[in-house]
């Protein structure tokens, strides 16, 4: 009787304990990959739910647009490319704030056929640059405007490899952990420029919420990010094979060889765990460079002088706490 009772009790406070964990969905902004390895890591690694949170993970993808989810409360949380998205939700008023950042440096690069050109400056010269839509009225707009790249050699990038491979003097965007990896498994030798390097420093693979989620429910907030920064911590500098199990069942197009080659990628190309991260911790945020971004995108023409209130875009209330450091060797 006394067993049957102890065993009850056990399953009521397990019970208990499991209905405890918040209910929490993050969806992200394409498709699992390596980048987004900690947040994969931490759902299937536990950690989440050691911090009393349920989390689903809703994948992103070319068809899928989740960002106008978070505004209508359909999701918690969001992972964005880059700052840009973050001024133009608080420019048309919609209630959403950065609350961490994981990149230190935005991915986007330029690849260039190597020995084609003497650097980074050089490339203003190629007769043409492969840039989509959506660059074209972002960073493009800043290399035309700082660093002398001309509309006269802008043609659009259709997010293959097929043109650039055909042609040693063709310069195209890329992503930091796809395009320059793809390339050379084509067998073409190609030079990576990071844009980050040369002065476009917005924050990448930032996490927004809901401005009432910050103001109301800032506990659970705060465990979602510490969750989270644990995550990339164990994912970079652990063992990873439950992240990449966890993404290679979300996206079957992903490879062990393909998920290592993107994570050394991003550790040699200071992507993510550099810079002010290694002094506050993975997901940091330095208010002063979002303002700074901010002149910068006005100063390209990207966005007008004033329309945007830059408090309104990011806090680093849940960041810069050192969370996870003591799991890096």
């Amino acid at each position: 009787m006394m067993k049957r009772f102890l065993a009850a009790l056990s399953a009521i406070l397990i019970a208990g304990v499991a209905s405890a964990a918040d209910k929490v969905v993050f969806a992200t902004n394409w498709l699992a990959q390596g980048g987004h390895g900690g947040f994969y890591q931490a759902l299937a690694d536990g950690t989440y739910e050691s911090y009393g949170l349920d989390v689903e993970i809703q994948m992103g993808g070319p068809q899928l647009n989740n960002r106008p989810l978070l505004a209508a409360g359909k999701i918690d949380f969001l992972m964005t490319g880059n700052l840009l998205l973050s001024i133009d939700s608080v420019r048309n008023g919609i209630p959403t704030i950065v609350v961490a950042s994981y990149f230190e440096k935005d991915p986007q690069v330029l690849i260039a056929h190597k020995d084609q050109y003497g650097g980074w400056e050089d490339l203003a010269n190629a007769p043409k640059i492969l840039i989509s839509k959506d660059g074209q009225f972002s960073f493009w707009q800043w290399m035309t405007a700082e660093h002398g790249f001309r509309d006269e050699s802008l043609r659009p990038y259709g997010y293959n490899l097929a043109e650039f491979l055909n042609d040693k003097k063709m310069v195209q965007q890329g992503y930091a952990t796809s395009e320059p990896l793809h390339a050379a498994a084509a067998g073409a030798e190609v030079e990576t420029y990071v844009l980050a390097d040369y002065g476009w420093n917005t924050y990448s693979t930032t996490i927004e919420t809901r401005t009432d989620l910050v103001e109301n429910s800032p506990d659970l907030v705060q465990r979602f990010i510490d969750a989270s920064t644990v995550g990339w911590y164990n994912y970079l500098y652990g063992d990873n094979s439950a992240g990449n199990a966890a993404i290679m069942e979300s996206n079957p197009d992903q490879t062990p060889e393909k998920l290592a080659g993107e994570v050394e990628q991003m550790k040699v190309l200071g992507i993510i765990d550099s810079g002010y991260q290694l002094e506050a911790g993975i997901g940091a945020i330095d208010m002063q460079r979002v303002e700074a971004f901010h002149d910068l995108a006005v100063e390209a023409g990207i966005i007008e002088v004033g329309s945007v209130d830059v408090a309104k875009v990011a806090t680093d209330r849940f960041v810069n706490k050192m969370v996870g450091m003591d799991l890096k060797p």
